[in-house]
Order: structure tokens, then C-alpha cells, then sequence
């Protein structure tokens, strides 16, 4: 396994990844708008998508890692809003990897901390970020959107 920074015909891998954790299915009514996102986040420098792959060139894993700013701090966050590993590739040390890759690069870029978003469900993952020495600090609210159609 090894992992690397996200490209852009990394695309289709990284969204049936995300869809595995549940995230909505990519269709051609949305694939347009959704590879145009992407492809802008992998652009972006305060975006970091790494991915891991397996012996044969295939996506077992994606970790997206932003950068921003927050009031009263001088400094910036490191976010990962999204962590996982696919279920035939879990427990081989991928999701610490990638939290070691995420960590290091926070570090770099001189973030005063690392926060990251779970669903309550993942009771797995939140041991794996405890054993990293993440705490639940809080909780996050959501409430979805309707957005009318666009022509």
C-alpha cells in the first residue's frame, strides 16, 4: 500500500469511496458539478486529498485535509472532513497513515490543532482517533438544504 496526493483522474475512486461511507452516489445528472468540485479541491493549496492505494494501482483510501482560518487564532486549522478506509482494507494501519500524513502536513503548514469530523455510527474510527490522541471535544449539527434545480 502507499499513499500519495490525489489527482485528478483519482475522481471516480474517490467518490465510490465516499460513497461507501454513505455520502450520496454520483450520477450523471451530478457528475458534472461533482468533478468540477473535486477537480477544483484538488487544485486548491489549502486542500490536501491523499489517497492509498493498493498493490494493484486501486483507491482503498481517501483523507481530505483543508486549511482554515479561525477568528482569534493566528494561526491556521488543519480539517479533515473526511477519513476512510474501505471496509476490504481496514485494520492494516491505513487510517493511522493517513492521520500521521495529515498531521505531519499540519505541522508544516504551523496549525495550532487537527479537528475531524466522524458520524456517530463509526465507533471503529473513533477508537483509532483516540488511540491517536484526538479527543471528542463536541458535537456537530446538520440540517440539509433543498436547493431548487438548476436549469
Amino acid at each position: 500500500m502507499r499513499i500519495r496526493a490525489a489527482r485528478r483522474e483519482d475522481f471516480d475512486g474517490v467518490t465510490a469511496l465516499l460513497e461507501e461511507l454513505g455520502r450520496p452516489q454520483v450520477t450523471a445528472t451530478t457528475r458534472e458539478e461533482s468533478r468540477a468540485v473535486y477537480e477544483q479541491q484538488v487544485l486548491d493549496p489549502d486542500n490536501h486529498h491523499l489517497v492509498a492505494e493498493d498493490d494493484a494501482g486501486g483507491l482503498v483510501a481517501f483523507c481530505s485535509l483543508h486549511f482554515r482560518g479561525r477568528l482569534n487564532w493566528p494561526t491556521p486549522e488543519a480539517w479533515v472532513p473526511d477519513l476512510l478506509v474501505a471496509e476490504r482494507a481496514r485494520r492494516a494501519g491505513l487510517g493511522r497513515a493517513l492521520l500521521e500524513e495529515a498531521q505531519r502536513r499540519a505541522r508544516e503548514r504551523g496549525c495550532h490543532a487537527l479537528q475531524l469530523e466522524s458520524g456517530y455510527q463509526r465507533a471503529e474510527a473513533h477508537h483509532l482517533y483516540r488511540q491517536f490522541g484526538m479527543r471528542d471535544v463536541g458535537k456537530s449539527f446538520h440540517k440539509r438544504l433543498h436547493v431548487p434545480a438548476r436549469p
